[in-house]
């Protein structure tokens, strides 16, 4: 891979289940902004900060009941460049309830 490529991720969780995101500190100039969720209802990104060594942590919380998918991205920039923030790191995340006995 090369540095300007977007890693990408899959991780299937239960209802509930809530993951935390570490993001280790980037090589290059850039740093974490900001992490979302293209569902929100299925997985609430909670608890964000970027603590002082670079290291970006984030709360990944799934829904109690409902199962789906969502995918959670992670964008980051150089902090003394103008523009927006690029997406460079996509996890989804499909939530899997439980088989029902029958």
């Amino acid at each position: 891979m090369s540095p300007g490529d977007t890693v990408v991720r899959r991780l299937c969780a239960r209802p509930g289940t809530v993951v935390s995101l570490v993001l280790k500190p980037r090589v290059d100039d850039k740093r974490w902004t900001a992490v979302g969720s293209s569902a929100p209802v299925f997985v609430l990104v909670s608890d964000w900060r970027v603590d002082a060594d670079g290291t970006a942590r984030a709360s990944l919380r799934c829904a109690g009941t409902r199962a789906g998918a969502a995918e959670v991205t992670a964008s980051a920039k150089a902090p003394d460049v103008a523009g927006a923030a690029r997406t460079v790191f996509t996890l989804h995340v499909s939530v899997v309830p439980y088989t029902a006995k029958g």
